[in-house]
């Protein structure tokens, strides 16, 4: 709503960290909106932000500003969310931040499941890892996320929690497939192709080598899951993933994946939050329940 665009473009700016950026953003000259940010500091009577020579950052008052303002977006996309139902056809916009093991087939499946039955409804996927989901729902980038070993909940209303047990992944025909209780020290023996530092994975498999006396030398090291993944299929090598990052059973022909004993390396934990105090929209709200649904079956099982 027009009254919200004062705030909109603070938002904009502050998550751009430039006026420039933001003005491509928001499709206005950075020259008109460089003037909108100084009215809105000349009524408030002091800085919003502090202009460096690289862009801008938000000043004390500025960070209160922002608090305000998300706060009052989300508000008003949650209303918008209600009066939609009220007409009978849910719209919204949920956005989640994940952990890189839930793009490749849960999310897809959950949004489509979703969508399927409220196509009115449309969701932004962020990929963030530990800390950085913790800090899209603390900023409100995200109205909910959903993260392997978080780092530490402080902002975070934790909804749901499931644990998951790290699995080493390689190709059908490697060595460990045919062990019967696979160990950590069985994979340390092969090439490890291992997720980055400041991943729930790596995070556990650090831990547990360290426990063990023992040094994790990876031969492939990567951000991403996926090249990973793909990377298991062309030499004999070890990855990592959990079960909820692999394709099931039946869908998987091409990659073997074992559960390492959990007494090398305990299983971690996956959460499902939201900001603490933060009211969803109808939209994010039902998408919610689906999701404990789902993830209530891996608690039974």
């Amino acid at each position: 709503m027009r009254h919200q665009l004062p705030l909109m473009y603070v938002d904009a700016v502050a998550r751009a960290g430039s006026i420039r950026k933001a003005a491509v953003t928001l499709a206005i000259t950075s020259t008109a909106l460089n003037r909108r940010i100084l009215a809105m500091e000349e009524e408030l009577g002091v800085a919003i932000f502090e202009r460096l020579h690289n862009g801008v950052r938000l000043t004390a008052a500025g960070e209160l500003l922002i608090h305000h303002a998300r706060n009052q977006m989300a508000d008003l996309a949650r209303i918008k969310s209600q009066i939609a139902d009220l007409t009978g056809e849910r719209r919204g916009h949920v956005t989640i931040a994940c952990s890189q093991a839930m793009l490749p087939y849960f999310l897809p499946d959950q949004i489509a499941r979703y969508r399927h039955a409220h196509p009115g409804v449309t969701f932004g996927v962020l990929l963030r890892d530990r800390a950085a989901a913790e800090q899209a729902i603390a900023d409100m980038t995200a109205d909910i996320a959903l993260v392997f070993e978080p780092e530490h909940l402080f902002d975070m209303r934790v909804i749901q929690q499931i644990d998951q047990p790290v699995n080493a992944v390689f190709r059908p025909d490697h060595p460990l497939n045919r062990i019967d209780t696979l160990r950590l020290r069985d994979c340390l023996d092969y090439p490890l192709a291992l997720p980055a530092r400041g991943t729930g994975i790596r995070h556990l498999l650090d831990q547990a080598a360290k426990l063990q006396g023992r040094e994790l030398k990876p031969a492939v090291e990567s951000d991403s899951f996926e090249f990973l993944r793909f990377h298991a299929l062309q030499e004999n090598i070890v990855s990592f993933q959990i079960p909820l990052g692999l394709p099931a059973a039946a869908q998987s022909t091409e990659l073997a994946t074992r559960a390492i004993a959990e007494k090398d390396v305990p299983a971690g934990r996956l959460f499902l939050g939201q900001a603490r105090e933060r009211t969803l929209s109808v939209a994010a709200a039902s998408f919610v329940q689906q999701l404990v649904e789902t993830l209530s079956v891996y608690t039974e099982g």
